[in-house]
């Protein structure tokens, strides 16, 4: 259509020209007119021929131009389009890193408060312990010192005369017998010694009951023993020691290496 529309601009153009060169010309003879006309027709063939190829180079150029803009708008589309995806890959890479990384911040966090909230609880635990601890009373006795060391006498009470420790004041150093001043789990330890080719036959009494057993005896020296009972006891209920079988022939000894004692502990209530 662009062809078609310069090609009669050119012939308007040339038609023109022709009118306006044959009125400026005088006019000679016929033939004379004819020939200047075919002549002047002739070159304005060639001109609007010239014209026309470079009408027709530039629209070539003008193609190959569209062309290679048309394979560069291609290959822009195709350069965005990679930018673009490579753009919502990254992006889908930041945003997975982001969650992946939110996880692990979250179960951190998770972790430490669940071990927090456990240390929490243990200390707790342990303060009530210890207050507890606090508010259990102390018992405890270590007593001494048979005088009386005959065991002559069945349920003959031994009596250690001297308490070096005496925690609650349950040991009556009286009488040889312990009262427990609060009830719980208590650990009572019998030390006794025994005169040479003697017998002891002593026991650790509980309210009457006999709890623990034991006797010695060795035929060429004096020799120590000892025997222990870990009971629950009552508060207010009493313990002791006592001969088990008395006989003229059995008894006791002590020297400045060799004691006889008694002792308890309260281990828990």
């Amino acid at each position: 259509m662009l062809f078609s529309g310069s090609c009669a601009f050119f012939l308007l153009l040339f038609k023109y020209q022709i009118s306006v060169s044959l009125a400026n010309e005088p006019m000679c003879s016929k033939f004379s007119y004819d020939e200047q006309l075919l002549e002047k027709m002739i070159r304005q063939e060639i001109r609007v021929e010239m014209m026309q190829n470079d009408i027709k180079k530039t629209q070539e150029a003008v193609s190959v131009t569209l062309e290679e803009i048309k394979k560069t708008s291609v290959e822009v589309s195709k350069t965005l389009e990679s930018l673009q995806n490579n753009a919502t890959e990254a992006m889908k890479g930041i945003i997975r890193d982001k969650e992946k990384n939110e996880e692990i911040l979250r179960k951190t966090f998770e972790e430490q408060r669940n071990n927090f909230t456990t240390d929490m609880e243990e200390g707790r635990k342990m303060l009530k312990q210890l207050s507890e601890n606090m508010k259990k009373p102390s018992v405890a006795f270590f007593a001494h010192n048979v005088v009386d060391l005959k065991l002559d006498r069945t349920d003959k009470i031994i009596i250690f005369t001297i308490a070096t420790t005496n925690e609650g004041s349950g040991y009556d150093t009286s009488t040889g017998i312990f009262t427990a001043p609060v009830g719980g789990l208590y650990q009572f330890i019998v030390n006794y010694c025994t005169r040479i080719k003697q017998h002891s036959p002593l026991a650790l009494v509980l309210s009457g009951n006999v709890i623990a057993r034991s006797s010695n005896y060795d035929a060429s020296t004096n020799t120590c023993s000892s025997f222990s009972a870990v009971i629950r006891v009552k508060s207010e209920e009493k313990i002791w020691v006592k001969c088990l079988y008395g006989s003229s022939g059995y008894a006791l000894y002590k020297d400045s290496w060799l004691m006889n004692s008694f002792s308890g502990i309260l281990a828990n209530k």
